[in-house]
């Protein structure tokens, strides 16, 4: 969600000198690390094909594919065929790290890749640490992953406490003739969506926006009315959902509707982000002025991200605005260990964990990665995607303001279904 999951001009990094533009892989030679000639890589990985974050995880899984064939169209890996190992963990922190002790110490794949959630991240992490494993991932950039000081996992994408910067410095900027005076933080206790909020308030509290209401529900809840409603009695000129899904945030927009309460400036961390997924479930008039933090969208200016993103149109149909940034975030994983198995010349975790600390500079279809001390990619920048039109949608970047590839805001947000 992520979500991760971007940065979408030329970024000058530094990969591996005469890669090619996609899956960075060498054709033979190399040290295979003890892999027979011939032999597949075995990657194992977790992903939520079922449960609260299924269409996430089926996004991933997408990506994660996509790239793969790439991959072994060019070759392999140090000559060596992909095999993606997936199995599904059912949203289920539990499962998930049954899935990795069973990859690794059963199915003795090679190499891990990250789940979908950083629900789910943090325990993964913690279970292949434990076989020296390393753990690329592209959804789990809350605080508690890199609080927990495991040296193996590294997040491509950006570091989700600060997703919401460029929305609330925007707001906060406005005239103040026309800046909002009220705000509703409303947040499932996630730790990608927690983080989040109290960021965004310190912004825009100093800048005369008061909060008129706050609250944080369980993940377990399923019947999101009443707090939809008691949000909507408030009448809060802005809403901040802090959300993890498509159903959760359009299980909002419909309460918010039926009680007739139309804030001018609505935002949800992730739903809006999830592309035809999202039209689908609320509706293309609804969806116009919505809006959304990430750091990916399909029209990227990234030349490996168009290339990406033709390859998946050509594979699934679509347009670029209804790529979910899911895919380009499981594919920006791949990237970043396709150039860490190059340069090591082989699959021994413990060199490519190394590596990925030695401050190297790598290329992805998220743009640059440079992974700091705790895994993070601090390089990476927030920006704010809004849908606008309530027909053939576009999905445009909004923010930061300043930035020359984005357009003028909808504001306020049209009333919904107008």
């Amino acid at each position: 969600m992520i979500r991760n999951r971007k940065y979408f001009r030329a970024l000058g990094v530094t990969a591996v000198a005469g890669a090619s533009m996609l899956t960075l892989v060498t054709t033979s030679g190399a040290s295979s690390g003890g892999l027979a000639k011939g032999a597949p890589v075995k990657i194992g990985i977790s992903l939520s094909l079922s449960g609260d974050f299924s269409g996430d995880g089926q996004a991933f899984q997408q990506g994660y594919k996509l790239w793969a064939a790439d991959v072994n169209k060019t070759g392999g890996l140090l000559g060596h065929q992909v095999s993606l190992d997936i199995v599904s963990d059912a949203s289920s922190p539990t499962q998930v790290v049954t899935n990795y002790q069973k990859l690794i110490s059963t199915d003795h794949v090679n190499l891990t890749f990250g789940p979908f959630s950083s629900l789910l991240t943090l325990p993964a992490a913690k279970a292949v640490s434990r076989y020296g494993y390393a753990m690329v991932e592209g959804a789990g950039g809350a605080p508690s992953v890199f609080q927990a000081g495991l040296h193996n996992v590294f997040d491509v994408a950006l570091p989700v406490a600060n997703s919401l910067v460029p929305f609330a410095t925007w707001v906060s900027s406005l005239p103040k003739s026309v800046r909002p005076k009220t705000v509703a933080y409303v947040t499932s206790n996630d730790p990608f969506t927690q983080p989040q909020i109290p960021v965004a308030q310190k912004i825009m509290g100093p800048a005369g926006i008061k909060t008129v209401y706050n609250k944080v529900f369980p993940g377990e809840v399923t019947d999101f009315t009443p707090i939809a409603d008691a949000v909507a009695a408030q009448h809060p000129q802005v809403v901040i959902l802090g959300s993890t899904d498509v159903p959760t945030v359009s299980a909002f927009m419909q309460a918010f509707e039926q009680s007739g309460f139309s804030p001018k400036v609505f935002i949800a961390t992730a739903g809006p982000d999830q592309g035809n997924t999202f039209i689908k479930a609320v509706g293309a008039a609804n969806a116009d002025g919505v809006m959304v933090p990430n750091t990916w969208y399909g029209l990227a200016a990234n030349k490996q991200s168009r290339q990406m993103v033709a390859e998946y149109i050509k594979l699934y149909g679509g347009t670029p605005a209804g790529v979910n940034g899911d895919v380009a975030e499981a594919y920006a994983v791949g990237q970043v260990v396709a150039q860490a198995v190059k340069a090591t010349g082989g699959f021994d975790n413990a060199k490519i964990i190394k590596y990925l600390h030695s401050n190297v500079s790598l290329a992805t279809v998220l743009g640059g990665a440079k992974f700091n001390s705790l895994g993070m990619n601090p390089q990476m920048t927030a920006y704010t995607f809004q849908w606008q039109g309530t027909k053939g949608n576009k999905f445009v970047q909004v923010n930061p303001v300043h930035d020359a590839n984005s357009v003028k805001i909808v504001f306020p947000k049209p009333v919904w279904g107008k």
